[in-house]
């Protein structure tokens, strides 16, 4: 039976590699240009790849070589999860045809449209710059509404997408999309809703403590009282971050070059990003996407990020946290057989990109990267910490709102979603619906047409962060200098050698033991709501 399997996983793989890298590219193309011709390109690819994985045959032949049969470690895991790949794409041709090209027409729609803000077409950017800048609450209040624009655009189209995909796995004998894809993804339903509720309730208070005080301040900003707040009124258009804390850290990135910095960032941690930032596209341009994203293009080393940069914190954050995905994929050890050259699941990519993330909130990182003095670094020191502690608070929020509605979604797409939309807004992150307002707002996120049942990863990647600083700070760089977490070698090391090697070789739960010594573990995350070093 193994070499029968071994005989099957040769050829697969040598009929997928050369087509995974040519689509990888082709999407690259398309999200860098904005070319309709690359966009058509990568979606009949897309569906190429993914009808090598809808062969009946094939998946039947997988199902036929019992996992025990097989003695190698490395060719279990891969029986596994080709068996996973296999089994969520068992459909017609037609129908993945029919889905790439709706994901497609999606994607585009994204990519290119410009919202129309004060009679012009404007970017992300500019919109998320008033969001940040302006006191006039009635201009806020325009760029907000504009960056939901692109929800009524989509909204329809991204419905019809989820009532197909519900189909097919209904068909496959799932519940629905949702639960089909948290169990391919090696996920438990009932022990993720059980973890979130518990973060809900142990969020509640430092959510509490956190919003009062943020309420009155921005009360006084904007000349309002606290009951006359509104979305808008929070910076970011989700409030999925929270907007500067009582000392703006954005003054400290004017001017700045925020590529130099990452560079030398993450050379001085032991892991030199210099071949990944040749080969990325990093600044706006009409046409490209405005989102930021991190792609391995074919497992050999060929690691792009794109990013829109300016100099801000928002995208000093971003930069950081998409390199953070870029170095796990250059530096997994590439001796390992193709199939297992990914990170150990998406949430442990996330995790690397959250802690290098917040690194920009650290005292002794701003010092040694943005040349601040020791003077200004201790007026921002505790605000930092605070702001750090706010965006997980924040967060934590704002997942709960994205998962709950997700799961609501794929239960009943054909629902009152604008409703149930600002019902979960009201009851996790306590904003104030806007008086009259009934539009797909949900339908703004691109991740929830375009990355389904995705947002778990991160939160779980967040507590997964939180346990990897816990064995940084206390075996890893036990007695080293304070600053030793944004700056030493051993950093580097660590993750190569206990996250990045064992790529895909382990679940994700097993590959995070190995690394830390224990499954995981929220008591950390929620330690790090509150403790004086959060980072």
């Amino acid at each position: 039976m193994q070499e029968h399997f071994q005989e099957f996983l040769e050829k697969h793989v040598s009929e997928v590699r050369p087509l995974a890298r040519e689509t990888a590219l082709t999407w690259w193309e398309a999200n860098v240009t904005g070319s309709e011709e690359a966009f058509e390109r990568g979606a009949a690819l897309q569906a190429q790849l993914m009808k090598i994985y809808a062969r009946e045959d094939e998946y039947r032949l997988l199902q036929s070589i019992p996992s025990e049969s097989l003695s190698n470690p490395l060719l279990r895991r891969q029986h596994k999860l080709l068996l996973d790949e296999y089994r969520g794409h068992q459909m017609s041709e037609k129908t993945i045809d029919e889905i790439v090209q709706r994901e497609k027409e999606i994607e585009k729609e994204y990519n290119t449209y410009r919202a129309l803000f004060g009679g012009e077409r404007v970017s992300d950017n500019t919109l998320r710059e008033i969001l940040l800048k302006s006191d006039d609450s009635e201009q806020r209040r325009e760029a907000w509404e504009a960056t939901k624009q692109i929800g009524e655009r989509v909204a329809e189209a991204v419905r019809d997408l989820v009532r197909i995909r519900n189909r097919e796995a209904r068909r496959l004998g799932f519940r629905d999309y949702y639960a089909m894809q948290l169990e391919l993804q090696e996920l438990d339903e009932g022990r993720l809703f059980a973890l979130l509720e518990e973060l809900h309730r142990l969020s509640d208070e430092p959510f509490r403590r956190y919003k009062q005080r943020l309420d009155e301040r921005l009360a006084q900003r904007f000349g309002v009282t606290v009951e006359e707040l509104r979305p808008w009124h929070y910076t970011d258009p989700f409030f999925q971050s929270p907007p500067p804390g009582e000392v703006d850290l954005n003054p400290l990135f004017e001017g700045k070059d925020i590529e130099a910095i990452s560079r030398a960032f993450y050379a001085s941690v032991g892991l030199p990003v210099e071949p990944i930032l040749e080969r990325s596209d990093l600044y706006e341009r009409e046409g490209k996407s405005q989102h930021a994203f991190c792609t391995d293009i074919d497992r050999e080393g060929d690691v792009r990020v794109l990013c829109n940069l300016r100099p801000s914190e928002r995208w000093m954050g971003t930069m950081l946290h998409e390199l953070g995905h870029a170095v796990y994929d250059y530096y997994i050890d590439r001796s390992l057989p193709y199939l297992l050259r990914t990170p150990a699941h998406t949430l442990s990519t996330e995790a690397i990109a959250m802690l290098f993330g917040r690194m920009h909130r650290n005292a002794e990182w701003l010092k040694r990267y943005v040349g601040i003095s020791d003077e200004q670094a201790q007026q921002v020191v505790r605000p930092a910490v605070e702001e750090m502690q706010a965006q997980l608070i924040v967060f934590t929020r704002w997942v709960l709102v994205m998962t709950h509605f997700e799961r609501a979604l794929y239960a009943d797409p054909d629902g009152d979603l604008n409703s149930l939309w600002w019902q979960l807004v009201e009851k996790y992150q306590w904003l104030r619906k806007p008086e009259g307002r009934n539009a797909p707002d949900w339908a703004a996120k691109i991740h929830i047409a375009l990355a389904p049942v995705y947002y778990q990863n991160y939160i779980l990647g967040e507590m997964e962060a939180s346990q990897l600083v816990h064995v940084l700070r206390n075996q890893v760089l036990a007695g080293e200098p304070k600053h030793a977490l944004v700056s030493s070698p051993k950093v580097g090391t660590f993750l190569k050698q206990k996250v990045f090697s064992t790529g895909a070789s382990l679940p994700w739960e097993e590959a995070l033991e190995y690394a830390t010594g224990e499954r995981l573990n929220p008591a950390y995350f929620v330690a790090q709501m509150e403790a004086e070093e959060p980072i």
